[in-house]
């Protein structure tokens, strides 16, 4: 699927106060999203000796979907589309890699 027809698709799902111009919305969503996610890989980890089942993979599929959704929402909010944030990001890991430095920490390495 393309990622702006994802977007354009989640948008008119979007269903919270001040749809339009509230980033403050989605972000606190996608942090809770995400902490479910890393809850489920917890509890893989801790309950199933990391093996990923295909239930439990499911289960995180949801999950993620759920991130990108409010990733799609945050991002219309602040006026990017989704196929520009993901080739920003290609593009500044693609340059990481070309310094040798993809490993490390620092957002501008």
């Amino acid at each position: 699927m393309d990622l702006n027809a994802y977007q354009q698709g989640a948008r008119h799902t979007a269903r919270y106060p001040d749809v339009g111009s509230n980033p403050i919305y989605p972000t606190l969503g996608l942090c809770g999203e995400a902490g479910e996610v890393a809850d489920k890989v917890k509890k893989v980890l801790r309950d199933q000796g990391g093996a990923f089942n295909a239930e439990v993979r499911e289960a995180l599929k949801l999950e993620l979907g759920d991130v990108l959704w409010y990733v799609a929402q945050l991002s219309s909010e602040l006026g990017f589309e989704l196929s520009e944030i993901a080739e920003a990001n290609l593009n500044k890991l693609a340059s990481r890699a070309a310094r040798n430095v993809i490993g490390g920490s620092g957002d501008h390495r």
